[in-house]
């Protein structure tokens, strides 16, 4: 699969240039809210891009916008993708990470069945289990440069609910970085907007020596998602 930047132009970089507006040819069957969700889908330039691109999910221009601005994703480096499932943002930093002839390391990681990415070890695991944390640790192989972390929990139609769900695997997928990295490591993650992280993020600024909020123009503007990236890792990973 191709992870490389783009070319020239908007199209090639997945900034969302206006395509021709696909209309669906018939409803039956469907739900009002499929509807609109395939009706959105269909219409997405990211979605577009992704499929022409061979990305997995439209999230991975998410994971190169995110890149480009802060520089996280060095050739050489050993990264874990907590919550990789379907593969796109894994596909991405394969294609960097692994570039290069470097010698690095790709660990993908998910308790839903992923295919395969070419370079990267896939983990069918739960990291938030002992099981899972130890049979993890021991595929790294070593302290990580970088943990990223897409998850988000299902969503229930409460917005308060689905914001505390998702801040606890941030929190959890925080704690595991600070098991892993090594000095001067990166964590990148998912959070939703809401009051309920702050002291998560206290943690962070002890932690590191960096840390910021960034939104990609991939997101949906009518999402709640923005991500948190936290450089210059200041400990040093127990876990080794």
């Amino acid at each position: 699969m191709n992870g490389k930047r783009g070319g020239g132009d908007n199209r090639q970089r997945g900034s969302g240039a206006r395509t021709a507006t696909v209309r669906l040819k018939t409803a039956k069957g469907r739900t009002v809210s499929s509807q609109r969700w395939l009706q959105r889908q269909l219409n997405d330039p990211y979605v577009q891009e992704a499929q022409r691109l061979g990305y997995r999910s439209r999230s991975a221009f998410k994971l190169m916008q995110l890149d480009e601005r802060f520089k996280f994703l060095a050739a050489g480096s050993r990264v874990v993708d907590l919550g990789a499932a379907p593969g796109g943002w894994t596909q991405v930093v394969a294609s960097r990470v692994l570039s290069k002839g470097e010698p690095g390391r790709v660990v993908g990681l998910d308790i839903l069945e992923m295919e395969p990415v070419p370079g990267a070890e896939i983990l069918l695991a739960d990291f938030l289990t002992d099981e899972g944390l130890a049979e993890l640790i021991s595929l790294l192989g070593g302290p990580a440069d970088l943990v990223l972390s897409d998850m988000a929990a299902p969503t229930t139609g409460h917005p308060p609910t689905d914001h505390l769900r998702t801040a606890a695997l941030c929190e959890a997928a925080f704690d595991f970085a600070e098991t892993v990295l090594s000095p001067g490591g990166s964590f990148v993650a998912k959070v939703f907007k809401g009051g309920s992280e702050r002291n998560l993020l206290l943690r962070m600024k002890q932690s590191f020596g960096s840390v910021r909020h960034a939104k990609p123009a991939a997101s949906r503007s009518e999402s709640p998602e923005t991500y948190v990236v936290a450089m210059h890792f200041r400990g040093s990973g127990a876990g080794f």
